[in-house]
């Protein structure tokens, strides 16, 4: 059995997935970043962390088969197959403060870090999500650029929840820059049970 969620432009939504279940991410549009966040169902103090997600894989890339850990180095997901093949694992959550700083727009802009908080009922200060689709350029002298994302409309990315979690995703809120290709688009969520 399905069940299907349509996160609007700029917006967050909590769905709830069970171990075992299957979360496809869609970009319907093609060119959008789905901010991942998630927590442990029953137990809201164990949370999704890209940082430990970098250290247990030993890389800054996610691949088919790679797995989301939590603060607790527990896994959260696996990835199960994957459209696109880049994702960003560096960035936190934008929020008023970015936009301030870079694009001097911060007051009333929609951002992930408070969708994300809202859909959760929670206050947390910084979030560090798995930024799907999102395009992240690192040189070799250490520098970063973001460039528009490589999904194309309708690709996907397929992950197994490895325990019973909450989600808190958002549609991202960057259109001043090449992060969501310059405008916000929908995000399209199925949760499978996998008999």
């Amino acid at each position: 059995m399905s069940r299907q969620y349509t996160i609007p432009p700029c917006s967050g939504m909590a769905i709830e997935a069970m171990q075992g279940e299957r979360i496809t991410v869609i970009d319907t549009d093609g060119g959008q970043v789905a901010d991942f966040f998630a927590e442990a169902l029953d137990h809201a103090e164990e949370f999704l962390s890209a940082g430990v997600t970098i250290d247990c894989n030993e890389s800054l890339r996610l691949n088919v088969g790679s797995i989301i850990y939590s603060n607790l180095y527990n896994p959260m997901f696996r990835v199960v197959s994957d459209d696109v093949g880049e994702h960003d694992l560096l960035h936190p959550c934008c929020r008023p403060e970015m936009y301030e700083f870079f694009y001097h727009n911060g007051q009333g802009h929609r951002n992930c870090l408070d969708n994300i908080n809202a859909c959760l009922n929670r206050s947390r200060a910084i979030i560090h999500p798995v930024n799907l689709f999102m395009h992240t350029k690192i040189d070799p002298n250490g520098s970063i650029t973001v460039l528009p994302p490589l999904s194309k409309p309708g690709d996907k990315i397929v992950l197994q929840a490895e325990m019973n979690v909450r989600l808190g995703i958002a549609a991202c809120s960057v259109a001043e820059s090449s992060c969501n290709s310059g405008s916000c688009t929908p995000i399209k969520v199925i949760i499978d049970s996998v008999k």
